[in-house]
């Protein structure tokens, strides 16, 4: 007896309504900044379609980090500093104090990891590896590699999705645990389940977010969302 093939997930049966968990709203911390700009709007719907390709969902979240990053980066101190001009010389401004760490959560986090490096070349990089259970939804350690001397650096967390929070909670926690004092966490979607979880567990992070999604579905996914966004930077199922 042959054996009855499965049904093929279509997006297009289903309404964000029917899918999502019910969840309390969430009240946003003084330190989650949710972006509100037309141009990030525009650029994550068109990621969101499902038929966008690798090349153009890569090129997109690049942009819309890039963006993050901006808003990010704002709080940064500087110094003054003297440099010559072709016409004279003059005091410019420079960034000054912490030095710069980039910590992707792999492997989605390295999809944009390329952005910050454009906009900060000299930020060094750590890499945290994590993968999600899919029975239990708990974060299981994999990989952790991070620059020397972590306590005296200001550290990004990169991650494209924010949804329950797991991860993103493993990697600050273990960061502090390293001495690290000073934390800012990007995403470009999140989940209120998520968000609440790090203003909870960690109110002195900084959370920048691009958009903020309707809630998760029993699965754990972002509702509406993007789907997984390690597959679509990379091109695997």
């Amino acid at each position: 007896m042959s054996k009855k093939k499965k049904k093929k997930y279509n997006p297009k049966e289903y309404q964000e309504k029917d899918l999502l968990v019910p969840y309390h709203e969430v009240k946003l911390a003084k330190t989650t900044h949710v972006m509100d700009h037309p141009l990030v709007e525009h650029k994550i719907n068109i990621m969101r379609n499902h038929k966008t390709n690798v090349s153009e969902f890569r090129s997109l979240l690049e942009e819309v980090t890039i963006l993050l990053c901006y808003e990010a980066m704002r709080g940064l101190a500087l110094e003054d500093y003297e440099i010559v001009t072709p016409i004279c010389k003059t005091i410019g401004k420079r960034i000054s104090g912490k030095k710069l760490t980039v910590v992707p959560i792999l492997r989605a986090g390295l999809g944009m990891e390329p952005a910050v490096k454009n906009v900060v070349p000299v930020s060094r990089t750590g890499h945290a590896g994590f993968f999600r259970d899919e029975k239990t939804l708990k974060p299981q350690k994999y990989y952790w590699k991070l620059p020397r001397k972590i306590n005296k650096r200001q550290a990004f967390v990169l991650d494209p999705m924010l949804a329950t929070g797991g991860t993103a909670d493993a990697v600050i926690r273990k960061l502090k645990k390293k001495g690290c004092k000073s934390i800012c966490f990007m995403c470009v979607i999140a989940a209120p389940q998520g968000v609440e979880v790090l203003q909870d567990n960690h109110p002195d992070v900084e959370l920048y977010i691009a958009h903020l999604d309707k809630g998760l579905n029993k699965y754990g996914y972002i509702v509406p969302g993007l789907g997984d966004a390690g597959d679509r930077i990379f091109g695997t199922k």
